[in-house]
């Protein structure tokens, strides 16, 4: 199965209704149970470090999504988004343009030939690690790229049922992963490698969670896959089900998750 295939429908409705766009980040948050763990660590990092300006890079920026909320409710900051896919940077630009944030700027870029270094109080990346073979690349980038006392926020699937991969016999749910996911031990072994000590780390679609993502995501995403036509379908199927994975949602993020099938992991560069 992939997402890729989903996700390209819905950015090319954006790109010709761009009006949507905000409308389209309130269902992301609202549907996917990664995002409020993130906007609830967000907002924590924003309280910690006070009222100065955080120079913030968006890792992988996607639709633009979290960008957006940083932009909103980070502020002061000063964001640059990247990201591999040039259609969607492009969409960005305009789109940011015309909401008039002259503190964000959107560029197409590889995270693992990423160059800079002291310029950022914080890293967002969000479900973007699973996609990427050179990791640990990435990471020494990142340690390279944060100033002293600057966190890096990782989401991703775990190991514990990331990707829908329960036991060695399983293949990943999405196609586009490079990896299943991450414990919490590998990633304070390959972050600690670069000089970046855990903070905290969370994990997440527990028990409830895992059902919500199932009833909410995978099984609408497996439509899609047949046929771009059932994305006509979905908007009855998630009238039926939505009260029914808004619910388990809330449980799970309410709850203290021994393992999960995501893993929120936050770093500091000490």
């Amino acid at each position: 199965m992939h997402y890729d295939p989903v996700k390209n429908v819905f950015a090319g409705i954006l790109r010709s209704v761009p009006a949507s766009r905000v409308a389209f980040y309130k269902l992301l948050d609202i549907m996917f149970l990664r995002s409020w763990y993130v906007r609830r660590e967000l907002k924590a990092l924003r309280r910690k470090f006070g009222i100065g300006q955080m120079s913030i890079l968006d890792a992988g920026s996607g639709y633009g999504q979290y960008t957006y909320f940083m932009a909103k409710n980070m502020k002061p900051a000063i964001i640059d988004a990247i990201d591999v896919k040039e259609d969607w940077v492009s969409d960005c630009k305009e789109f940011f343009a015309s909401k008039n944030y002259a503190n964000v700027t959107f560029s197409i870029g590889d995270l693992t030939k990423l160059h800079v270094e002291n310029r950022y109080d914080l890293i967002v990346c969000v479900d973007v690690m699973e996609h990427i073979v050179e990791d640990e690349q990435v990471f020494a980038n990142y340690a390279k790229a944060l100033r002293k006392g600057g966190f890096v926020v990782i989401n991703t699937p775990s190991i514990y049922g990331g990707s829908d991969v329960h036991d060695d016999d399983d293949e990943s749910f999405i196609g586009e992963h490079a990896r299943d996911g991450y414990s919490h031990t590998d990633l304070e072994e390959k972050l600690g490698k670069q000089g970046l000590k855990t903070y905290q780390y969370k994990y997440t679609y527990g028990f409830w969670g895992d059902k919500a993502w199932r009833l909410g995501i995978k099984y609408p995403i497996m439509l899609a896959n047949i046929s771009k036509l059932l994305i006509l379908v979905l908007p009855f199927y998630f009238l039926v089900t939505f009260l029914f994975t808004f619910i388990m949602m809330e449980i799970d993020y309410r709850s203290k998750n021994k393992v999960g099938s995501g893993i929120n992991f936050i770093a500091v560069k000490e």
